[in-house]
Protein backbone atom coordinates (compact mmCIF):
# COMPACT_ATOMS: atom_id res chain seq x y z
CA UNK A 1 0.00 0.00 0.00
CA UNK A 2 1.52 3.47 -1.33
CA UNK A 3 1.26 6.05 1.58
CA UNK A 4 3.99 8.87 1.41
CA UNK A 5 1.48 11.11 2.85
CA UNK A 6 1.01 9.12 5.79
CA UNK A 7 4.55 8.36 6.35
CA UNK A 8 6.08 11.89 5.89
CA UNK A 9 3.26 13.14 8.43
CA UNK A 10 2.77 10.74 10.81
CA UNK A 11 2.67 11.67 14.74
CA UNK A 12 2.80 9.99 17.74
CA UNK A 13 0.61 11.75 20.64
CA UNK A 14 0.28 10.97 24.44
CA UNK A 15 -3.82 11.24 25.35
CA UNK A 16 -4.52 10.99 29.16
CA UNK A 17 -8.23 10.29 30.22
CA UNK A 18 -7.67 11.39 33.90
CA UNK A 19 -9.67 10.52 37.07
CA UNK A 20 -12.82 12.32 36.26
CA UNK A 21 -13.23 11.18 33.00
CA UNK A 22 -12.25 7.45 34.38
CA UNK A 23 -14.98 7.90 37.22
CA UNK A 24 -18.00 9.37 34.86
CA UNK A 25 -17.53 6.72 32.35
CA UNK A 26 -16.33 8.32 29.61
CA UNK A 27 -13.33 6.46 28.80
CA UNK A 28 -14.93 4.88 25.73
CA UNK A 29 -16.65 8.24 24.64
CA UNK A 30 -12.74 9.65 24.45
CA UNK A 31 -11.63 6.78 22.45
CA UNK A 32 -14.39 7.05 20.05
CA UNK A 33 -13.94 10.39 19.07
CA UNK A 34 -10.32 9.24 17.88
CA UNK A 35 -11.41 5.94 16.17
CA UNK A 36 -14.24 7.92 14.68
CA UNK A 37 -11.73 10.46 12.90
CA UNK A 38 -9.58 7.84 11.27
CA UNK A 39 -6.77 8.63 13.64
CA UNK A 40 -5.13 4.74 15.37
CA UNK A 41 -4.56 3.54 18.97
CA UNK A 42 -1.50 1.86 19.43
CA UNK A 43 -0.79 1.52 23.11
CA UNK A 44 -3.75 1.26 25.67
CA UNK A 45 -3.24 0.80 29.51
CA UNK A 46 -5.20 1.69 32.89
CA UNK A 47 -2.48 3.09 35.60
CA UNK A 48 -2.81 4.42 38.86
CA UNK A 49 -0.22 7.14 38.66
CA UNK A 50 1.86 7.39 41.89
CA UNK A 51 3.55 10.25 43.17
CA UNK A 52 7.21 10.37 41.30
CA UNK A 53 5.34 9.41 37.73
CA UNK A 54 2.64 12.04 38.10
CA UNK A 55 5.87 14.95 39.05
CA UNK A 56 7.92 13.59 36.70
CA UNK A 57 4.84 13.86 33.79
CA UNK A 58 3.98 17.71 34.79
CA UNK A 59 7.59 18.79 35.12
CA UNK A 60 8.36 21.65 32.94
CA UNK A 61 11.47 23.56 31.33
CA UNK A 62 11.36 26.66 33.23
CA UNK A 63 10.38 28.76 30.02
CA UNK A 64 7.46 26.19 29.53
CA UNK A 65 6.25 27.06 33.57
CA UNK A 66 6.69 30.88 33.34
CA UNK A 67 4.13 31.06 29.63
CA UNK A 68 1.77 28.45 32.08
CA UNK A 69 1.84 31.53 34.62
CA UNK A 70 1.43 34.02 32.16
CA UNK A 71 -1.50 31.91 30.31
CA UNK A 72 -3.19 31.84 33.35
CA UNK A 73 -2.50 35.51 34.25
CA UNK A 74 -3.81 36.58 31.32
CA UNK A 75 -7.35 34.34 31.57
CA UNK A 76 -7.43 36.24 34.62
CA UNK A 77 -6.78 39.74 33.31
CA UNK A 78 -9.76 39.43 30.30
CA UNK A 79 -11.99 39.18 33.14
CA UNK A 80 -10.79 42.31 34.60
CA UNK A 81 -8.94 40.31 37.84
CA UNK A 82 -4.88 41.02 38.44
CA UNK A 83 -3.18 38.47 40.41
CA UNK A 84 -0.17 39.76 42.23
CA UNK A 85 1.99 36.13 42.16
CA UNK A 86 4.72 35.61 39.46
CA UNK A 87 4.22 33.51 36.50
CA UNK A 88 6.75 30.72 38.17
CA UNK A 89 4.63 31.16 41.29
CA UNK A 90 1.50 30.13 39.79
CA UNK A 91 3.01 27.50 37.54
CA UNK A 92 4.58 25.39 40.95
CA UNK A 93 1.12 25.59 42.44
CA UNK A 94 -1.03 24.24 39.66
CA UNK A 95 1.93 21.86 38.94
CA UNK A 96 1.38 20.77 42.76
CA UNK A 97 -2.65 20.83 42.27
CA UNK A 98 -2.10 18.88 39.38
CA UNK A 99 -0.02 16.36 41.07
CA UNK A 100 -2.77 15.89 43.60
CA UNK A 101 -5.48 15.70 41.00
CA UNK A 102 -3.67 13.00 39.01
CA UNK A 103 -3.13 10.50 41.76
CA UNK A 104 -6.31 10.12 43.22
CA UNK A 105 -7.44 7.29 40.56
CA UNK A 106 -6.47 5.61 38.09
CA UNK A 107 -6.14 7.06 34.56
CA UNK A 108 -6.47 6.03 30.61
CA UNK A 109 -3.58 6.09 29.08
CA UNK A 110 -3.16 5.92 25.54
CA UNK A 111 -0.81 6.53 22.34
CA UNK A 112 -2.61 7.90 19.26
CA UNK A 113 -0.78 7.78 15.84
CA UNK A 114 -1.87 9.32 12.21
CA UNK A 115 -0.88 12.38 9.94
CA UNK A 116 -0.85 15.67 12.56
CA UNK A 117 -1.47 13.50 15.40
CA UNK A 118 -0.88 16.50 17.68
CA UNK A 119 -3.28 19.15 16.07
CA UNK A 120 -5.82 16.51 15.30
CA UNK A 121 -5.92 15.10 19.21
CA UNK A 122 -5.98 18.48 20.60
CA UNK A 123 -8.63 19.99 18.50
CA UNK A 124 -10.95 16.85 19.40
CA UNK A 125 -9.85 17.21 22.94
CA UNK A 126 -10.35 20.97 23.38
CA UNK A 127 -8.70 23.84 25.05
CA UNK A 128 -7.44 22.94 28.55
CA UNK A 129 -10.09 25.97 29.63
CA UNK A 130 -13.32 24.64 28.92
CA UNK A 131 -14.83 27.72 29.07
CA UNK A 132 -12.43 28.59 25.68
CA UNK A 133 -13.19 25.43 24.17
CA UNK A 134 -15.04 24.75 20.87
CA UNK A 135 -18.62 23.45 21.18
CA UNK A 136 -17.74 19.66 19.54
CA UNK A 137 -14.54 19.16 21.27
CA UNK A 138 -14.06 16.53 24.39
CA UNK A 139 -13.64 19.44 27.10
CA UNK A 140 -16.49 21.73 25.62
CA UNK A 141 -19.22 18.98 25.41
CA UNK A 142 -18.51 17.01 29.08
CA UNK A 143 -16.92 19.52 31.52
CA UNK A 144 -18.55 22.60 32.84
CA UNK A 145 -15.17 23.52 35.29
CA UNK A 146 -12.81 26.73 33.97
CA UNK A 147 -9.96 28.33 35.92
CA UNK A 148 -12.17 30.29 37.77
CA UNK A 149 -14.17 27.69 39.50
CA UNK A 150 -10.96 25.56 40.47
CA UNK A 151 -8.95 27.96 41.71
CA UNK A 152 -11.76 29.30 44.33
CA UNK A 153 -11.27 26.10 45.65
CA UNK A 154 -7.85 25.51 44.84
CA UNK A 155 -7.67 22.74 43.15
CA UNK A 156 -6.60 21.68 39.54
CA UNK A 157 -8.88 22.33 36.54
CA UNK A 158 -11.01 19.22 35.64
CA UNK A 159 -10.86 18.27 31.82
CA UNK A 160 -11.00 14.83 31.65
CA UNK A 161 -8.23 14.48 29.56
CA UNK A 162 -4.54 15.30 28.62
CA UNK A 163 -3.02 15.80 25.26
CA UNK A 164 0.87 16.33 24.48
CA UNK A 165 1.28 19.95 23.35
CA UNK A 166 3.85 19.04 20.48
CA UNK A 167 6.06 16.14 19.24
CA UNK A 168 8.66 16.44 21.11
CA UNK A 169 6.57 16.72 24.43
CA UNK A 170 4.57 13.18 23.43
CA UNK A 171 8.22 12.09 22.54
CA UNK A 172 8.98 12.45 26.37
CA UNK A 173 5.69 11.58 27.73
CA UNK A 174 5.62 8.23 25.73
CA UNK A 175 8.94 7.24 26.96
CA UNK A 176 7.70 8.20 30.52
CA UNK A 177 4.77 6.45 30.45
CA UNK A 178 5.35 3.01 27.89
CA UNK A 179 8.02 0.30 27.50
CA UNK A 180 8.48 -0.01 23.79
CA UNK A 181 7.29 -3.19 23.90
CA UNK A 182 3.89 -2.06 24.41
CA UNK A 183 3.75 0.08 21.52
CA UNK A 184 1.92 -2.02 18.91
CA UNK A 185 2.61 -1.14 15.23
CA UNK A 186 0.13 -2.47 12.85
CA UNK A 187 -1.95 -1.84 10.11
CA UNK A 188 -5.82 -1.08 10.25
CA UNK A 189 -8.47 -2.35 7.95
CA UNK A 190 -9.34 1.23 7.07
CA UNK A 191 -5.79 2.82 6.66
CA UNK A 192 -6.12 1.62 2.60
CA UNK A 193 -9.51 3.90 2.38
CA UNK A 194 -7.66 6.76 4.56
CA UNK A 195 -4.03 6.73 2.29
CA UNK A 196 -3.15 4.20 -0.42
CA UNK A 197 -2.62 6.36 -3.77
CA UNK A 198 -3.94 2.57 -5.04
CA UNK A 199 -7.50 2.65 -3.52
CA UNK A 200 -9.21 5.08 -5.53
CA UNK A 201 -8.64 2.40 -8.48
CA UNK A 202 -9.18 -0.74 -6.87
CA UNK A 203 -12.35 0.72 -5.36
CA UNK A 204 -13.10 1.50 -9.47
CA UNK A 205 -12.34 -2.37 -10.60
CA UNK A 206 -14.51 -3.62 -7.42
CA UNK A 207 -17.57 -1.32 -8.44
CA UNK A 208 -17.37 -1.38 -12.46
CA UNK A 209 -20.92 -1.55 -13.86
CA UNK A 210 -22.39 -0.59 -10.66
CA UNK A 211 -21.55 3.26 -11.08
CA UNK A 212 -24.25 6.00 -12.67
CA UNK A 213 -23.73 5.92 -16.49
CA UNK A 214 -22.50 9.60 -17.82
Amino acid sequence: MTRKGFEKFRERSLVIVKPDGVQRGLVGEVISRFEKKGLKIIAMKMVWPTETLARKHYDQPEHTAIALGEKTIAAYKERGIVLKRTPMEIAKDIQKRLVRYMTCGPVVVLIVEGPHVIEWVRKIRGATNPLSADVGSLVADYSVDSYFVADEDERAIRNLAHASGNVEEAETEIALWFKPDEIHDYNLAIDEVLYSKEWVDTFRKIVKGKAPKK
